[in-house]
């Protein structure tokens, strides 16, 4: 984002100049528009999108992440939002229809034309989370007997109401898919060619299937849209690169606010009020520090312990944050893993497996350092308690890491839950209770 469009909205905004402002916003892509509207002060962000001309207010809106969206329809009124409403695509419609309070987007809805009303229906009519919620239903197809030159006409007369014309879908009688056609394959070749000749084998996803699971295919493997299907293989809509785009980032975005133990925000950071960024944080840490009261029951468990070597209390801090830092390793690991279609929740025994090998080859070489050292400034048997609790915990800690997002995946919770803070407490109190059994039991105490 240019931040000299920022700088300068605010400038003409502060001196009233709408017509200095109108200028400025015709000069600028509607993403920039977009990025920049999303980083102004409520009432400018209203006063410059009311200057936007009607085609530009509408890119510019769609262009708008939902939370921006919504935020702007609570400026502006459901009157004044009404005629950009009626003009976006079904799923985009739905999108910002899922971020509204029920009362405004019931009366949005209202000022939808009948037929674009019925096509947002069928977008709607799919659970949350599911591709088929995040499909077009604007697309238009062609038949394997059609010739080129039949099937290019067929896009031209529908095109123009479809979102997407760069892939085309084949389908046979009722529907069912039977190949795609790139608009290349209908340019380039002799018009009295026939379809199927030309068509390749599709990728689908079906409607049902997890949304950000089909658009990482489609990111992926750089196609420009594939079909949704229903479970009788029949087309229902199309799920375009750009979608799939926004729905990778916005897994991403939360994956990585989830994993330092936090909710991602919808708004640009200065932008969110206070007490969105304190509910952000605030069920987490009461989690955390729920879970933190076991590593004070494993101290408390073992305070005569400590008050006979009094030296143990010295390698707490070392050993819960080696075995947190090895389990958070091995969780952000295989979350990508999973993320990236690399692993799946049926590998759990080959991921714990390889994640005990590498934990435990961790925990050797450290365990060796840690005995050398302490040994050097204490005693052996110091030295010997400290390696034998570094291998131990590395080796469980990685076991623990690796399996658990696995696991979540597997019981449907979103792995990023258990994040670094989780698995960090976790293995904090089970490192504790490793450690000073070891301790008991090599140094008779």
């Amino acid at each position: 984002m240019d931040d000299s469009l920022l700088q300068s909205l605010r400038e003409a905004l502060a001196d009233d100049d709408l017509g200095g402002t109108a200028d400025l916003l015709t000069r600028y892509a509607p993403q920039d528009v977009a990025a920049t509207l999303e980083r102004l002060g409520d009432p400018q962000q209203a006063v410059a999108f009311r200057l936007l001309e009607k085609g530009a207010a509408l890119a510019v809106f769609e262009a708008l992440d939902p939370a921006a969206q919504r935020e702007l329809v609570e400026q502006l009124g459901e009157r004044e939002v009404a005629q950009v409403f009626a003009r976006l695509d079904p799923d985009d419609r739905v999108v910002l229809l899922d971020e509204l309070p029920a009362t405004v987007a019931t009366s949005l809805m209202r000022s939808v034309p009948e037929d674009s009303r019925a096509r947002t229906d069928v977008v709607l009519g799919y659970p949350k989370g599911s591709v088929g919620r995040r499909m077009t239903p604007d697309f238009v197809s062609v038949r394997p007997t059609d010739t080129l030159g039949a099937a290019l006409e067929r896009v031209r007369a529908g095109g123009a109401a479809s979102e997407t014309i760069y892939t085309i879908p084949v389908v046979e009688q009722g529907r069912r898919l039977v190949g795609v056609i790139s608009l290349r394959s209908l340019l380039l070749p002799p018009g009295g060619d026939l379809v199927a000749d030309h068509m390749v084998t599709p990728m689908f996803a079906y409607a049902d299937e997890d949304a950000e699971e089909a658009a990482r295919r489609c990111v992926e493997r750089r196609v420009l849209a594939f079909p949704v299907l229903d479970r009788e293989e029949r087309l229902l809509g199309m799920l375009t690169i750009d979608d799939a785009t926004r729905i990778v980032e916005a897994a991403r975005d939360e994956d990585e606010a989830r994993a330092g133990g936090a909710e991602p925000l919808r708004l640009p950071y200065l932008r969110t009020p206070v007490r969105q960024i304190t509910r952000s944080r605030i069920v987490w840490l009461l989690v955390l520090g729920v879970s933190a009261v076991l590593t004070v029951n494993v101290l408390e468990l073992f305070e005569a312990t400590l008050e006979q070597r009094v030296a143990l209390a010295l390698f707490i801090p070392l050993l819960t944050g080696i075995g947190g830092n090895t389990g958070s390793q091995a969780a952000t690991t295989v979350t990508r893993a999973l993320a990236v279609g690399e692993a799946r929740p049926r590998d759990v025994g080959r991921v714990a497996f390889k994640e005990l090998r590498a934990g435990a080859l961790l925990g050797s070489l450290l365990g060796v350092l840690g005995w050398a050292v302490a040994s050097a400034f204490y005693d052996s048997g110091i030295g010997a308690v400290i390696g034998l609790t570094l291998l131990s915990v590395c080796t469980l800690s990685a076991t623990v890491g690796g399996a658990m997002p696995l696991a979540a995946k597997a019981m449907g919770v979103d792995p990023a839950v258990f994040s670094t803070p989780f698995i960090s407490t976790f293995c904090d109190a089970t490192g504790l209770l490793i450690y000073f059994t070891i301790a008991q039991q090599v140094l008779g105490i």
